[in-house]
């Protein structure tokens, strides 16, 4: 399938790939993605179980690195920079070790990774939300999700976006689970990606936000240290969706970094 996409800028610019969070969608970069089309193609895809691209109920096999680059073959893109927050992160690994021609630069943004073990505060956050969902409340479940996810800087308007946005995640994920177990199916979702951070080699720029969940903040930290070069920035004022939270400073950010401009700083 293709996944659902926003495309915007010069189509013989350097591509941009923008990959969500999984409590979101691509809606999640809607204040910085007309600036950055200003330099750069900019592409915005919703993940399969999100936004407008729905599951299978096939059973068939896919992963979402795979989804991306067939995305970037049917958009004439050779290779771009991938921007991921939390889970879009770790698709940015999983994209950059199993097609690395396709990827010339990773930024993560709180990324979640392998390798790091729960904490008691992520095995609270997972179980209350099994349970909200177990009990049928999924707006209680939104809720936790807005309070747990979004720092102190986010205001009336970010909580307000990230609800809507993952309520839609929760109605198509649940929906595809139950027509697929009303079918005899498994619960649809995409097969894993073995990722390498020891053999990622391209510029890699991690963010960690002081806010953020105890577990969220280790995979940032695991990533920056064992991608070679990777450089770790630590955000004082963010919690894990900075470009929610502060967009103006994350657009800052991302023209520095992607541009490379020493006329352009990031706070």
């Amino acid at each position: 399938m293709t996944l659902a996409h926003d495309v915007a800028g010069d189509p013989g610019a350097p591509a941009v790939v923008l990959l969500h969070a999984g409590v979101a969608d691509r809606r999640m970069w809607d204040a910085v993605a007309p600036a950055l089309a200003h330099t750069f193609r900019v592409v915005r895809p919703d993940l399969r179980g999100f936004g407008d691209s729905p599951l299978p109920l096939d059973g068939g096999p896919y992963t979402n690195a795979g989804d991306v680059v067939a995305l970037l073959d049917g958009l004439g893109i050779a290779d771009a920079a991938v921007v991921g927050s939390s889970f879009g992160g770790k698709v940015a690994l999983e994209l950059t070790t199993a097609h690395p021609d396709r990827v010339r630069e990773l930024v993560l943004l709180c990324p979640a990774a392998p390798g790091v073990p729960d904490t008691e505060t992520s095995d609270a956050f997972d179980a209350e939300e099994g349970r909200l969902l177990a009990a049928g409340d999924v707006d209680g479940a939104v809720r936790l999700n807005v309070t747990t996810w979004l720092g102190p800087e986010a205001g009336p308007d970010a909580a307000a976006a990230l609800a809507v946005m993952q309520r839609r995640a929760f109605d198509v994920q649940l929906a595809a689970d139950a027509a697929a177990s009303a079918a005899g199916l498994p619960e649809p979702g995409p097969d894993g990606v073995e990722v390498d951070l020891a053999g990622i080699h391209v510029p890699t720029f991690v963010v960690e936000g002081a806010h953020d969940m105890d577990a969220l903040r280790a995979c940032a930290r695991h990533v920056a240290a064992s991608v070679p070069g990777a450089e770790l920035s630590l955000l004082d004022w963010a919690g894990h969706l900075p470009v929610l939270e502060r967009p103006d400073a994350v657009l800052a950010l991302l023209l520095d970094v992607l541009r490379d401009d020493p006329t352009v700083h990031a706070p």
